[in-house]
């Protein structure tokens, strides 16, 4: 699901490319990607219009911001301008994944406001008690569920996903109940190994007052490869991460800040710790150290299409 603003002067020629290769020619719109236009009346694919593919309602020309509202579900879409929905169109051999692009042809465009929201994610935390997770062989830590949350304290240990993802969204709320306690969500893990995996570190602190120089990577990092770019997160408030994993590239956003963007260029290795892995394997709730004490919500994932 995707939202934009936009603004074209007139006579512009221009778009937003979805699901799109990262080189499009002319020729490749109704093959390689949508191209969702934005265009004068008189355009054969006015704005709102799916280029090549099918023409949208028609509306009033304007020079003002305007609002488009996509939702995209295998081959499905459905296009709404400035809240009334003027494009509904089925692939019947749908594209898989790609690129957003925002296109220029000719004129001037402006983007703001590119927001972004997963579709089709599942619970993988009931908030009664610990269905679909087992501790870690070794494991030092005590995990409680209770009231919708998963609490952690002491460690060294980690509870482990009985479900394994390779490429993936996945989503969750956390708190930390004191200043500068260090955990994290570990993915791809290698099974019944503590923590064997890559890290999506949980650490809220920061250097010298200043929220870019995070401490420890930061929350939102990727523990020992990439720091986050801004300690958006604070202490003893709950906060919203996504993290998508896509082959060898890795991406977090903190309370929907992107603070991690990362291409893992090493070797393969069946161990993350060492090199490139992408098959997949669990997900784990990390225990740090006797002092940790954190609480996880409303974990939801969806193993990415291919």
């Amino acid at each position: 699901e995707l939202k934009v603003d936009f603004r074209a002067a007139k006579g512009t020629n221009s778009g937003v490319f979805l699901r799109t290769a990262p080189v499009v020619g002319k020729d490749d719109v109704t093959t390689k990607c949508y191209e969702l236009n934005i265009a004068p009346p008189e355009n054969p694919f006015p704005t709102g219009s799916f280029v090549g593919r099918k023409k949208a309602e028609e509306v009033a020309d304007s020079r003002e911001w305007q609002t488009f509202h996509v939702t995209l579900v295998g081959g499905k879409a459905k296009v709404d301008l400035n809240g009334k929905t003027v494009l509904e169109y089925t692939d019947e051999k749908p594209i898989g994944r790609g690129y957003i692009g925002l296109q220029l042809n000719e004129g001037q465009c402006e983007f703001k406001n590119i927001k972004l929201k997963p579709l089709g994610l599942t619970a993988l935390n009931n908030g009664k008690d610990l269905t679909g997770w087992k501790y870690t062989e070794g494991s030092k830590s005590k995990f409680v569920a209770e009231n919708g949350e998963i609490n952690v304290k002491d460690g060294r240990g980690s509870l482990e996903s009985e479900a394994s993802f390779g490429d993936f969204v996945l989503q969750w709320e956390c708190i930390s109940h004191a200043k500068e306690l260090n955990s994290g969500i570990f993915f791809r893990c290698i099974p019944g190994e503590i923590t064997n995996g890559y890290e999506c570190q949980i650490h809220n602190g920061y250097l010298d007052g200043d929220r870019n120089k995070p401490k420890d990577f930061g929350t939102g990092g990727i523990y020992r490869r990439i720091k986050a770019r801004k300690v958006v997160s604070n202490d003893l408030e709950w906060f919203h991460q996504t993290l998508v994993a896509d082959g060898a590239n890795i991406a977090c956003w903190v309370n929907g800040y992107p603070v991690t963007m990362w291409t893992d260029d090493r070797a393969p290795n069946k161990n993350p710790r060492e090199g490139l892995r992408t098959e997949a394997g669990t997900l784990q709730l990390q225990g740090h150290d006797p002092t940790t004490n954190l609480s996880f919500r409303n974990i939801r994932g969806v193993e990415l299409a291919k």
